[in-house]
């Protein structure tokens, strides 16, 4: 059943820097962000239905409950309570073209530390970016000061996630290496553990949890790419989008921003 909902509010927040684990991200500017009354569509009375690719900590898994968590689950979650109180609901689906999921009414938005990209967004509507992120290599720890650039990684091979920027960067800048693609994180560490990989390209933020996670593993090198992490949703939906934005301005003016952030990474959003 769909529901149209209406979110009237006006909302003031500086916008903070969105980095994790990284002293070279750059700071937002003060902004005021003003919401007029807007009416946008949901799936499903009453819920906001995010399509993410999971496991991909810290951003969004399931524990041992089964129970949705991690920062964009967290932060969404705030999000919909400000946009009147909606409940989330969450749907798991491979990373491979998930920014088309809302344009075919498969969910509402989409939440998946998803980097905004000018070929996505030819497909979809993005939020305002809600976190910064560099790429980043993770290896054996016993390998963290050798395998540091292209050139020490000349003839080995670097696991990535395909259909992501880790992928594309690892295909422009490690040339004299083999890339090896997988379908999602849980493959692409598990191939590094094992020894079939002797990288593993990926977000920074997610590699510095796994090494936080696995002793045996360490960044050794982070390449500053200046990505940024967005919510899509169906190109044409305006409405919803500006609803979003709303809600993400509220969550950073609230503080509820800041008490996710340091929940899961450690520190305060500086």
């Amino acid at each position: 059943m769909k529901r149209f909902r209406t979110v009237a509010a006006t909302f003031a927040a500086v916008a903070l820097v969105l980095s994790a684990c990284s002293d070279d991200s750059e700071s937002m500017d003060e902004t005021t962000t003003t919401a007029a009354e807007a009416t946008f569509e949901t799936i499903s009375d009453g819920k906001l239905t995010v399509c993410t690719d999971s496991p991909y900590e810290p951003f969004e898994w399931q524990d041992d409950d089964g129970n949705w968590t991690g920062f964009d689950i967290d932060l969404l979650t705030a999000v919909a309570d400000e946009m009147g109180g909606l409940t989330l609901e969450v749907i798991d689906q491979p990373f491979e073209g998930i920014w088309l999921a809302p344009a075919a009414k498969k969910c509402d938005i989409v939440g998946s530390a998803m980097t905004i990209t000018e070929e996505r967004q030819e497909a979809a509507l993005f939020s305002d970016p809600y976190f910064n992120a560099d790429q980043s290599l993770l290896v054996s720890a016993d390998q963290a000061e050798t395998l540091v650039d292209a050139a020490s990684l000349a003839g080995k091979t670097i696991a990535v996630q395909s259909n992501t920027t880790g992928e594309t960067y690892a295909n422009e800048n490690f040339t004299d290496s083999t890339i090896k693609s997988f379908a999602d994180a849980t493959a692409l560490f598990l191939a590094l553990e094992s020894g079939q990989v002797d990288a593993a390209l990926q977000d920074l933020p997610v590699n510095a949890d796994r090494a936080m996670k696995n002793t045996e593993l360490a960044i050794s090198a982070t390449f500053t790419t200046g990505e940024q992490y967005g919510f899509a949703v169906a190109k044409d939906n305006t409405a919803l989008i500006e609803a979003v934005n709303a809600g993400l301005a509220a969550a950073k003016s609230s503080g509820d921003y800041a008490e996710i952030y340091k929940k899961y990474f450690g520190v305060d959003p500086e």
